[in-house]
């Protein structure tokens, strides 16, 4: 199941998009050729950053976990973040000043309840290096292991609405076993919220 697909489908053409951690923006240029999106990237990393002046992409140098208070209220329709929310220091914080500055949020994460990651935990006794997720334990960026339903507590707690999810499992997906099973079965995970 293509990930930039199903994003895509809940993003209106022409509408105002912001990219929180837009790595190399790949993505957000795709947004942008598909849908005419008025797009913009924040991203820390130099490197990333340079790759995105490259493809003619806005992007601003920012470190989120110092807060979003430099953009106004509803200054996005769509702010989107890719596999970045489990490795800033105060996720529900991020959360809600997304929701603040936009209407509408889409985020997708690494599920770390995955029945790969459990084996890996249970029978080789180490924190699993994987596809997904390709670091050792004592230099991965993320730092807050979580699975789909610890979000959707927090987005409980935080009264934030989910208005769609869908959860992509590799080939489990084309058995429909990450539907079924999706804490077992379902390596990413993608919401879309609202206030």
């Amino acid at each position: 199941m293509n990930i930039t697909a199903l994003i895509s489908n809940w993003i209106e053409s022409k509408s105002r998009l912001l990219d929180l951690g837009c790595g190399d923006g790949s993505l957000l240029k795709t947004l942008i050729d598909q849908l005419q999106v008025r797009g913009y990237g924040l991203e820390i990393d130099p490197v990333s950053i340079n790759n995105c002046i490259r493809k003619g992409i806005n992007v601003i140098e920012q470190d989120l976990n110092s807060g979003l208070t430099n953009l106004n209220d509803g200054s996005f329709d769509t702010v989107l973040m890719t596999q970045t929310l489990q490795s800033l220091r105060y996720p529900h914080l991020v959360l809600d000043e997304m929701l603040r500055i936009g209407d509408q949020a889409i985020i997708t994460f690494p599920n770390f309840g995955h029945w790969r990651t459990r084996a890996s935990l249970l029978f080789n006794g180490r924190m699993p290096v994987t596809k997904q997720l390709s670091y050792q334990w004592y230099d991965t960026p993320n730092i807050h292991f979580f699975t789909y339903k610890d979000f959707e507590t927090l987005c409980v707690e935080r009264k934030i609405k989910i208005v769609g999810r869908v959860f992509v499992g590799g080939y489990s997906s084309t058995l429909g076993m990450d539907r079924v099973w999706p804490n077992l079965f379902a390596q990413t995970a993608i919401y879309r919220l609202r206030k």
